[in-house]
């Protein structure tokens, strides 16, 4: 009787470990590649996410990279809920700290000639620390720039670096008592027409709204948006877009990029 208990409880143990290492296999092989967990750092799904940053991130697969396009149209008019979907966006430049004050001085920096004045033109190229940067026009089909698919489409790096990011809005009438409201994984700075408007700052996920600038106005014509995005590692992207008086989506505005290449 012994013996035979011996035997059972052996067998019992030997298909106990069986079950464990063959769940172990299976959740490793779920975890690596598949369809979960998202391609980038922030919200997704449309204008009513609110930004929740995802894991682990599955390699970069250009094939798999359709969220950017060059723009194929003189202009663009910002999307349904005013997120702004076309930008200038300059090769990244490697720089360290995204805390508020790190960022600030890294932001106020001079990398390249007129960098916080210069409105640039798709393919125009600036020079800083003996290198060559080039601006590139760019659409996103989503309310967000994947600043992550980005760099893997340029073969660009995407930690510790920062990225300028630059557009022009036509807008039918002056509107007073606007605001900018923005999102980014990490740190970024925001300026509206040459003024220093809103920043955002530390290791984050991308919110939409996450930061709003005081009321300001935007004028009848062609005004300019500027951003700093730092990105320390992993997924980094961004949103933008413009509020009321009543801090709802402002949808009436037109990207028009044509004032850069004047």
């Amino acid at each position: 009787m012994r013996l035979k208990a011996f035997v059972s409880v052996a067998i019992a143990m030997v298909t106990a470990t069986t079950l464990i290492i063959a769940a172990a296999q299976t959740q490793d092989a779920g975890g690596r590649g598949g369809s979960g967990g998202g391609d980038a750092g922030g919200a997704r799904g449309g204008a009513g996410a609110r930004g929740r940053g995802f894991g682990g991130m599955p390699r970069i697969e250009l094939a798999k990279i359709n969220d950017l396009e060059k723009p194929t149209t003189p202009t663009k008019p910002v999307g349904a809920d005013g997120f702004i979907q076309r930008w200038l966006i300059l090769d990244p430049i490697t720089a360290q700290g995204v805390t508020q004050n790190e960022f600030q001085a890294v932001a106020k920096t001079q990398h390249f000639a007129d960098e916080l004045t210069l409105i640039p033109r798709d393919g125009q190229t600036v020079n800083t620390s003996g290198s060559e940067l080039t601006w590139h026009a760019i659409d996103t089909r989503e309310f967000r720039v994947n600043l992550l698919h980005f760099g893997a489409m340029l073969g660009k790096p995407t930690n510790n670096v920062f990225f300028w990011v630059v557009t022009l809005i036509d807008c039918p009438q002056d509107i007073a008592e606007a605001r900018l409201a923005i999102g980014s994984n990490d740190a970024s700075i925001w300026w509206v027409n040459g003024q220093e408007v809103v920043g955002i700052y530390g290791d984050r996920p991308v919110i939409i709204d996450d930061g709003v600038s005081k009321r300001l106005s935007l004028k009848k014509g062609i005004n300019v948006i500027r951003g700093a995005v730092h990105n320390r590692s992993g997924a980094t992207d961004f949103l933008a877009r413009f509020l009321d008086k009543d801090d709802q989506p402002i949808t009436n505005l037109v990207v028009d990029l044509r004032e850069a290449a004047h």
